[in-house]
């Protein structure tokens, strides 16, 4: 079975700047990196994965704290409070096998972001999943052209 490479006109563009509001809004780049990492681990994408680990490497990410990020609340120690809320946010509505994201999940988040750094936060996670799709479902492989 062949399988297209192409995207719609417009649609690269429009997400990569969605992505880029969505991390300015945020605010903190490497805590994006790790979130957009977790999501593309939960979704099973090769090429957003190779995409943003070499991205946090380039950006100081060391390697244990990505080699340890599938098991991120169990890794003690490793990631700040900050950053284990922000990746239960990220899994909570990454998976949604609720049907919704858990109030105590999205409470935790809200205390460590502001309004507007939640906003974006969302914003990052929503991005990658849709980029994950895309690529996924075109079996788009690590380094691939993606349209």
């Amino acid at each position: 079975m062949v399988r297209t490479n192409r995207l719609p006109a417009g649609v690269a563009e429009a997400l990569r700047a969605a992505g880029g509001a969505a991390k300015r809004a945020l605010g903190d780049p490497a805590l994006a990196e790790l979130v957009m990492i977790r999501a593309s681990q939960i979704n099973r994408c090769a090429f957003c994965l190779d995409m943003h680990l070499a991205l946090a490497r380039s950006g100081g990410e060391s390697g244990q704290r990505l080699d340890l990020l599938a098991s991120w609340a169990e890794a003690e120690g490793l990631y700040t409070a900050r950053e284990r809320a922000a990746l239960a946010l990220a899994e909570s509505v990454t998976v949604l096998t609720e049907g919704y994201v858990p109030d105590a999940v999205y409470e935790e988040a809200a205390e460590h972001f502001d309004e507007a750094e939640l906003a974006g936060l969302i914003a990052v996670i929503t991005v990658i999943n849709t980029w994950n799709r895309l690529m996924v479902a075109r079996r788009i492989p690590p380094g691939g052209k993606p349209w």
